[in-house]
């Protein structure tokens, strides 16, 4: 096992005792595991696995203030790399599986053995190879692949105009299975990946082409082919696959690249269209992205991005911050619907706040709620439910967790010592 790289893992349970048992009597290395951190709530867990960037998230299903499912969805769209194992008790069965869709990898019923857990460990640990050896792997398409791809090839690179071609490229589409039938209509996105050298230059093979195929797969119909050192694929899904996924997807294949390659991966993503006849100029649209910005970085561009002036860059933070101080009362506010509001894709927002604040959007919005929640303590009129409720909190004991960590005193406390300062100014 010292031969092998040993994978990343937090833990989260809000039973104490069994968490500290969990994180002390466990022999991780010799399950194949680094233990880099501990949560005894979802809220914490969320921000670890944006800090650590895990492997591995071993967490209880039911969590204070975020529960399992939920965390679980909120970190696909944070570090959708990162493997989910769930621990719980037998009657959340039913209620984990509307998880599945959230990179969940195991299923643990409590009550669980030290050695039971050790077991199952390593179970996950040889899934977890399994998926870098298929990310590393060189393999051949299959047949049918191969002949979508090759039809594929030429309508993304060629520029067609002969009347009456349209029909007959959507004839052949359905012939070798890209199309299912007359009536399957999709949506098109065309997306360019490439991967760097340690010298900046570029260090995309053929076999990168299965790699992303494979994660595209997980979540929209997909073709990838190589051409020119880059990879193309063309995704297809309806308009509610492509807002809930492609942000999604074009954040984990540079993670993966990342973890398992050791190398950088940039992308161009185009904007969305109804037709095959212009994949051509979704692809002009995908390689002007990817051409943007700075060359040396890996991560994911969308067209629909760069234009206008007010999607780029320090305006744009200026322009989140701003959306931030008039909607973080919301508590449905998210990166994915902040980005919504500005036009923007989740991905080019996160990257922007976080290279012009230096701090993710997670911790900018409990921030901004905590300094309204203490203003409106300062005041003294409303009561602690209410403020909660006013600074985007539907649950009071969240909200007072939320505040103790941020401001060291709790709601009440912070009430007291001001009533007590106001009292002795009036004497």
């Amino acid at each position: 096992m010292a031969a092998k790289t040993l994978y990343t893992v937090i833990v989260a349970d809000d039973e104490d005792e069994l968490r500290e048992a969990v994180c002390s009597m466990i022999p991780w290395e010799e399950c194949g595991f680094c233990l880099v951190g501990s949560a005894s709530n979802g809220l914490d867990a969320l921000q670890l696995v944006e800090q650590l960037e895990p492997d591995l998230l071993l967490t209880d299903i039911r969590m204070p203030f975020i529960s399992g499912i939920e965390l679980a969805r909120q970190v696909r769209e944070v570090r959708p790399a990162t493997n989910i194992a769930f621990l719980s008790g037998y009657d959340d069965f039913e209620y984990a599986k509307q998880a599945i869709q959230y990179n969940i990898i195991s299923y643990m019923l409590k009550p669980l053995t030290l050695e039971g857990l050790r077991a199952e460990l390593r179970v996950i640990r040889q899934k977890i190879d399994a998926q870098f050896a298929m990310f590393r792997q060189n393999t051949l398409a299959a047949e049918g692949q191969e002949l979508r791809a090759s039809m594929l090839t030429s309508l993304v690179l060629d520029e067609y105009t002969e009347p009456g071609w349209e029909a007959t490229a959507e004839s052949y589409a359905r012939q070798c299975g890209l199309l299912r039938d007359p009536e399957d209509r999709p949506c098109y996105t065309v997306m360019v990946s490439t991967l760097l050298e340690e010298d900046g230059g570029n260090g995309t093979g053929p076999a990168f082409v299965a790699s992303v195929d494979r994660l595209a797969s997980k979540y929209l119909r997909s073709v990838s082919f190589f051409s020119g050192g880059k990879v193309i694929s063309v995704l297809l899904g309806n308009s509610s696959d492509f807002e809930e996924y492609l942000h999604i997807l074009a954040d984990e294949i540079p993670q993966m690249a990342d973890r398992v390659l050791g190398k950088r991966c940039r992308i161009g993503v185009s904007r969305w269209t109804r037709s095959l006849g212009t994949l051509h100029s979704a692809y002009r649209e995908a390689m002007e992205a990817l051409r943007q910005g700075d060359r040396t970085e890996g991560g994911a561009q969308f067209i629909s991005d760069l234009a206008p002036a007010v999607k780029g860059g320090e305006l744009l933070c200026r322009r989140a911050l701003e959306a931030l101080d008039q909607h973080y009362m919301e508590a449905n506010l998210s990166l994915v619907s902040l980005s919504g509001m500005l036009d923007v894709s989740p991905n080019h927002l996160s990257a922007c706040i976080k290279k012009y604040t230096g701090e993710t959007f997670i911790n900018i919005l409990i921030h901004k709620r905590m300094d309204a929640a203490r203003e409106l303590l300062m005041d003294g009129s409303l009561k602690v439910q209410e403020i909660a409720q006013r600074c985007g909190y539907t649950d009071q004991h969240y909200f007072s967790y939320c505040f103790k960590k941020y401001c060291g005193e709790s709601p009440n406390a912070m009430r007291r010592r001001v009533d007590a300062e106001k009292a002795g100014e009036h004497r």
